[in-house]
């Protein structure tokens, strides 16, 4: 086959755009030998307002949600939608026109919403001056709920994730269903890696890997790992979220790690080395005002007092657990404590790890028994590679408000806001998993962990990237053997 020039059109609004290009940049290398690629973002620095100040304005918006609501709304009805498409190929169409015939190339993938209209009309009037069709594909990287301006029926493909987009690819792209491939959200090439490494994560070879997985990051291979993070900026609440993870699985005595994502918030990362854990506990059983259920001996917490582990753990769907809770800590597993070079090493319950920019993240989601995070698209899409449960705690409103719905119509996580709540809730889910573990003579017993990790799996496409490279590849092909 002949290698081909890859022209990826993205734009840094979030990590997820870029991800997604990259994702599949690395595969056309694996599949298509000696093909080459660029990635670039045609808006950016052009002189042409508001086009200039994407990715400011989005660093914005994403920061003031109900800023962001309104305007997304707003572009995404037709008639503005419609009049803003107009302006961006009057204003822009010869900006980028130039800026993609730099590249030359075979066959344009945009991954933006923001690089469709005014990009397409470029790449056939392109075709017509170089007297060579080059096709125009359009990954839709959004999850479950997607801007209008991702759908132009001009484009030769368009490769969607969810029944729920695609919906939206017919009503109001008038996209006709030949054009349309339900593919999955690509991800990183490295989640399909460690998703047929790992496999069920619920069998005996997949909690093995797992076991070996922490190791090798230096976390205790014995001890549930809650994984928290919030975006590459380290955004979305992280500091609160933390304090109350650590309360509530201190108080119903979960020994576990956490690992926070603080992204490049160093700032956090080292606040969270030096953060006095224990005094966080002790201010959150005095204050009454935050009407903790829990009525405990904390100096037995604090110095380490180890508990005969009961049988009898509840189930979370029990409906005694609320009443049990109001009287009794749960029982506590210890397993070796690897970080001892920070305040926190002094609480034999909880070690709390900050955690910078991560490169290797499919590893820490293999390490992790539970995901806690904001509802971003790529991230979802990972989790879901892995078999990973997750909680949401936030969404950006407009393109992110269906990927919760995505989540809970496929049973694989739940939406919390309320950091108490975040905190209680995962100190539930893993006291059931504890208690599913120690009963495993019983065949019957799943926890809700479990359940949610095999819908998870049902959800997850860790080849989509792949998938849809081969078809953009050989789709290609056919042009240029003509």
């Amino acid at each position: 086959m002949k290698p081909m020039k890859v022209l990826f059109l993205s734009a840094d609004t979030g990590g997820g755009h870029r991800a997604s290009a990259e994702s599949l940049a690395n595969q056309f290398l694996i599949h298509f030998p000696d093909s080459t690629y660029d990635i670039i973002d045609v808006w950016n620095d052009a002189e042409i307002w508001p086009y200039k100040n994407f990715q400011q304005s989005y660093k914005h918006f994403s920061a003031h949600p109900e800023q962001w609501r309104i305007l997304y709304h707003v572009t995404n009805s037709a008639p503005v939608g419609n009049m803003v498409l107009w302006h961006s190929a009057t204003a822009g169409k010869k900006l980028v026109l130039d800026r993609i015939s730099r590249h030359d190339p075979d066959v344009i993938v945009s991954v933006h919403p923001t690089m469709q209209y005014t990009p397409l009309l470029c790449c056939r009037e392109l075709s017509k001056r170089k007297g060579k069709y080059i096709p125009f594909f359009t990954v839709v990287t959004d999850l479950a709920s997607a801007h209008a301006w991702w759908f132009d029926k001009g484009v030769d493909k368009i490769y969607l994730a969810s029944k729920a987009i695609y919906k939206l690819a017919i009503t109001r792209g008038q996209i006709p269903r030949e054009k349309i491939v339900m593919s999955g959200l690509p991800i990183r090439s490295d989640f399909a890696v460690q998703a047929t490494k790992l496999g069920d994560r619920n069998s005996a070879d997949g909690r093995s890997y797992q076991k070996e997985t922490k190791s090798a990051l230096g976390i205790d291979p014995f001890k549930p790992m809650v994984l928290l993070m919030g975006g590459g900026e380290g955004v979305g609440g992280l500091s609160s979220i933390a304090n109350e993870l650590y309360i509530a699985l201190t108080l119903d005595g979960v020994v576990s790690t956490l690992c926070v994502v603080c992204g490049r918030n160093e700032k956090l990362r080292r606040d969270l080395k030096t953060r006095n854990w224990e005094r966080i506990v002790q201010d959150a059983v005095d204050d009454e005002l935050m009407n903790r259920k829990h009525k405990i001996d904390l100096a037995s917490i604090l110095k380490h007092t180890k508990k005969a582990p009961s049988s009898g753990m509840n189930n979370v769907n029990d409906e005694k657990k609320e009443d049990e809770k109001n009287d009794t800590v749960g029982d506590m597993r210890y397993g070796n404590d690897n970080h001892n070079d920070d305040k926190n090493s002094s609480s034999n319950t909880v070690k709390v790890i900050g955690l910078g920019y991560v490169e290797n993240m499919a590893e820490y989601m293999v390490a992790a028994h539970v995901l806690v995070s904001k509802a971003g698209p790529g991230t979802i899409a990972e989790a879901a590679a892995l078999g990973l449960p997750i909680l949401l705690t936030s969404f950006l409103p407009g393109q992110e408000a269906g990927n919760v719905d995505f989540v809970l119509d496929h049973g694989f996580g739940d939406f919390v806001e309320d950091p108490m709540e975040i905190g209680q809730t995962i100190a539930d889910w893993l006291r059931d998993n504890g208690s599913s573990s120690s009963s495993s003579n019983n065949s019957s017993t799943t926890s809700l962990l479990e359940t949610m990790s095999r819908k998870a799996m049902a959800a997850g496409r860790p080849n989509a990237a792949g998938e849809i490279v081969l078809d953009i590849g050989q789709t290609t092909q056919k042009f240029l053997s003509k």
